[in-house]
């Protein structure tokens, strides 16, 4: 895993910036990107011991940007052997009737047109090369819609689609896709979703939800299997999840 480079959407918070801890653990080579340098810069700093790092700042929603950083990437980091598109978010949590256009559009934009050009950007070096693992980061929103969930989950439900349409596409090139699907995890992405902290503390009490670095310790087991293994879908809950709607909780 040494000789690999990883390129890490969304890696400045939650599931991204720990599978950066993870895979540097590891001494797989980092390009992370992240629409905070600042934070892009500490975590650089946390793990440049560990690995070689590159970072890029952009935002996925900015398909210029996207290959532009990725064009000028210097010659030690341009082969890119494993790709996680983790870059997601979540606005609101409304009935479709009143629901916001802006925040559907945010969604639609980052989870679905910003995995997509962060990819296209990436394959082709891939295909090329007849080699190389994207993984998508999805949800289990993909896998089962809920109430108030409708774009959300409709986005979530695209990233399935594109992934099992890319592993159809890029298996005659060897290229290993697969999707990572959690439920209910601990990061800041509830805060963002729900538009302040009061309202997202409460989703987590009562019971322990999965942490970025569970998820994290899954994506590194899907990037280092054996050439011959790809881990094609993956839908992981905690233990006190067994639906959308399920949640054993102790209040």
């Amino acid at each position: 895993m040494k000789n690999k480079v990883a390129l890490i959407t969304g890696a400045t918070s939650g599931i991204g910036r720990a599978t950066a801890y993870e895979f540097a653990k590891h001494g797989i080579k980092l390009i992370l990107c992240g629409r905070r340098q600042e934070r892009l810069d500490t975590i650089k700093d946390a793990l440049s011991k560990q690995t070689e790092i590159h970072t890029l700042n952009f935002d996925v929603r900015d398909k210029e940007a996207v290959f532009s950083a990725i064009e000028g990437l210097p010659e030690a980091f341009k082969q890119i052997d494993i790709l996680i598109n983790n870059a997601g978010n979540a606005h609101g949590l409304d009935p479709i009737e009143t629901g916001n256009i802006d925040d559907w559009d945010a969604m639609l934009d980052i989870n679905v047109k910003g995995l997509l050009y962060v990819s296209k950007a990436i394959i082709p070096q891939m295909t090329a090369r007849q080699s190389g693992q994207i993984i998508n980061i999805g949800s289990s929103a993909g896998k089962e819609v809920y109430p108030k969930g409708n774009v959300y989950c409709a986005s979530k439900h695209a990233v399935v689609a594109v992934t099992e349409g890319m592993r159809i596409d890029l298996n005659p090139y060897g290229i290993k896709v697969g999707s990572v699907n959690p439920g209910l995890v601990e990061t800041e992405f509830s805060q963002v979703r729900f538009k302040g902290e009061a309202v997202a503390d409460g989703v987590y009490k009562g019971y322990k939800a999965l942490q970025a670095e569970d998820v994290a310790d899954v994506i590194y087991f899907a990037v280092s299997r054996p050439p011959h293994v790809n881990i094609a879908d993956v839908l992981m809950f905690c233990t006190a999840q067994a639906t959308a709607t399920i949640v054993k909780k102790d209040i």
